[in-house]
């Protein structure tokens, strides 16, 4: 791919795939990652998973996949910017919660205490094995068969257990190395996205007001420039003038601290990268700022009685679901009971996790609701 910095990951430098393919013809090897995974299962499922608000909740809050719609777009735009593998980093992106749980971070924490006595479950090595088994689209192989730098953006964590257990994929958590760039960036994209457009949800939804977000700098201060040079706006326009402002804001200030970082260290090539602290960053003035914006979004949304109320009943169907396929894993679908024999809490962690949050509650409705016998 021509025009690349030398630390950027490109074909030359790649660790390749598992299985080897042919080249594809017309498009790079990470645009065949990105189009394989828009066409996953797992993909079309984020439509119907929550970011903050249950899908049936309305039809405009943000759901897994416009959220990584989300991400994926401003990703590209750094990424340019910093003259490093746009398709990469975009593939990064769009794959980044292919394993969330439905009903988000609750969904995770009640999936994640069932299967405690089992291995645990984390979305991201949920996502990594999405790709690498759970996808049944090929004669070849299972999963979809990623370049090993895709697979490396989409494990952002990773115990050093189950590190251990991935090969190469693993190493750079055992030796405490960092991943590509391209990687590095997708992570703090991801956090750009959540941080805004869950302010803009949350004011949709009502559950936070315009006034209480005056207690956060990072927000008024965009929101004061924009009554300065729109006097009189209010209701949605000033609520996305502002957002997008902060947007721009956090983008441009990750851009020149990156540059500053990637300068101050040296940093030539991929092995660089992987050598060097982290190098995709936001400025210490920004820091704070964002720490108090999320400080806000969790005390007043996330902890948000409506939404508690919400989050608690995701997790009694979370859990209720595990309970009964572990009591008697003959409920699970037949493709299940085949993964079941070998490895039965995995398998039913893996039913669940690739269930939408309207799935979920009506096969919970199938197995407890009174009269729900088909």
């Amino acid at each position: 791919m021509s025009g690349l910095a030398d630390y950027a990951v490109c074909e030359a430098n790649s660790r390749g795939r598992r299985h080897a393919e042919a080249p594809p013809a017309g498009r790079s090897e990470f645009q065949r990652d990105r189009d394989r995974i828009v066409h996953s299962t797992a993909f079309r499922r984020l439509e119907y998973k929550t970011q903050v608000f249950v899908n049936h909740e309305g039809d405009l809050f943000r759901t897994r996949l416009t959220h990584s719609i989300e991400v994926a777009q401003i990703t590209r735009t750094v990424a340019r910017a910093l003259s490093i593998n746009e398709d990469l980093a975009e593939a990064i992106a769009l794959a980044h919660d292919l394993g969330h749980t439905p009903f988000g971070h609750a969904g995770q924490s009640a999936l994640n205490a069932c299967m405690r006595p089992y291995g645990g479950f984390e979305h991201n090595l949920q996502s990594l094995r999405t790709v690498e088994v759970l996808e049944e689209h090929y004669a070849q192989f299972d999963g979809l068969n990623l370049m090993h730098e895709t697979r490396e953006g989409i494990l952002k964590h990773c115990s050093p257990a189950n590190a251990a257990q991935l090969g190469a994929l693993g190493q750079r958590f055992l030796q405490q190395t960092q991943p590509c760039l391209e990687a590095q960036l997708a992570n703090l994209a991801d956090e750009i996205a959540y941080n805004n457009h869950d302010v803009d949800d949350g004011l949709r939804s009502g559950l936070i007001t315009l006034e209480q977000l005056r207690e956060v700098a990072v927000f008024d201060a965009e929101r004061g420039k924009v009554e300065a040079s729109y006097p009189g706006l209010a209701g949605r326009r000033l609520i996305h003038e502002t957002i997008r402002r902060m947007i721009n804001l956090m983008v441009l200030d990750l851009i020149e601290q990156t540059r500053a970082n990637i300068a101050e260290h040296g940093v030539k090539t991929l092995d660089d990268v992987h050598a060097a602290p982290q190098l995709v960053a936001y400025s210490a003035a920004l820091h704070p700022r964002l720490r108090e914006l999320k400080t806000f979004l969790r005390e007043k949304l996330y902890h948000h009685y409506q939404v508690l109320r919400m989050t608690d009943k995701a997790k009694r169907v979370v859990s209720d679901l595990f309970s009964a396929f572990l009591a008697d894993p003959r409920l699970l679908p037949p493709q299940y009971q085949a993964r079941a024999k070998a490895d039965t809490p995995r398998a039913i962690a893996d039913y669940i996790a690739g269930m939408t949050d309207r799935y979920a509650m009506r096969e919970h409705r199938r197995l407890f609701a009174v009269g729900e016998i088909h």
